[in-house]
């Protein structure tokens, strides 16, 4: 009778072991691991692309098309092609500078911090928006706070909540995330009073080649009736070779 109990005893605990390996190996990802998935599926370590935005307003509507560069979290460049008004303007992000090339009046512009929250070419999309300088990586923490059902998407629920140092213009931003893919699906915008600002859906989901990812954006400032600004992704393919240089003041104005 004692050695069948010492037997059962060892093969509860080996049980017991395997369990809780099992349930460590199940363990939900980190807040902050969901947000570095979603980035890295939108961003890429680099990326190049041509897109079309349009600026919705109640009396009016234009468009705009552009190509895009990216690398990393650093490096930025935008070539407006479209209209004939607006093309030949690039705009460069370089670290912490941001830099505009005006070919109409021949005038390279640095763009303080102070601006970044100031809209971009005439749409809901802020400076700051457009080349992504702060990082949503690096420069908040990280909660889930909760779970919902987005277009038949399960999705965790994260606030984002800024550093107390980070150079940012957001106060707050809620994401929604799928669980499965890691489409970034909502976001929401709060200014430092905790006010909704924008709205911003993502959409029209699409195989891209390497992976599949939301290529519509819809933004809406939520105090502003009729308004709207849309963009969409007409091509766009990652971790391609884009050397550190290419993105540099020279270039701008050699572009096309």
């Amino acid at each position: 009778m004692k050695n069948i109990l010492l037997r059962l005893s060892a093969t509860l605990i080996g049980i017991l072991i395997l369990v809780s390996f099992k349930n460590i190996g199940a363990q939900e990802l980190t807040a902050l691991e969901i947000i570095e998935k979603a980035n890295d599926l939108m961003r890429g370590k680099s990326s190049q692309g041509a897109m079309t935005m349009t600026i919705i307003r109640p009396k009016w509507e234009r468009t705009l098309s552009f190509k895009t560069w990216s690398k990393g979290t650093d490096y930025s460049l935008i070539y407006v092609t479209a209209p004939a008004k607006e093309k030949g303007q690039v705009f460069l992000k370089r670290e912490k500078e941001m830099w505009n090339w005006v070919p109409s009046i021949e005038r390279m512009i640095k763009i303080p911090p102070s601006m970044m929250m100031q809209s971009w070419m005439g749409s809901d999309m802020t400076n700051d928006d457009l080349v992504k300088e702060s990082s949503i990586v690096e420069d908040y923490d990280h909660k889930i706070i909760g779970s919902e059902t987005l277009e038949g998407y399960e999705c965790y629920k994260i606030s984002l909540i800024p550093h107390d140092d980070a150079a940012v213009v957001w106060g707050k931003i809620i994401s929604w995330i799928s669980k499965k893919e890691y489409f970034t699906l909502k976001n929401e915008y709060y200014d430092e009073d905790g006010y909704l600002v924008n709205k911003e859906t993502l959409s029209k989901i699409k195989d891209l080649g390497d992976r599949v990812i939301p290529t519509y954006f819809e933004i809406i400032p939520v105090e502003k009736e009729g308004h709207k600004t849309t963009m969409e992704f007409n091509e766009m393919k990652f971790n391609v070779d884009l050397k550190e240089s290419f993105f540099s003041i020279q270039n701008m104005k050699r572009i096309r």
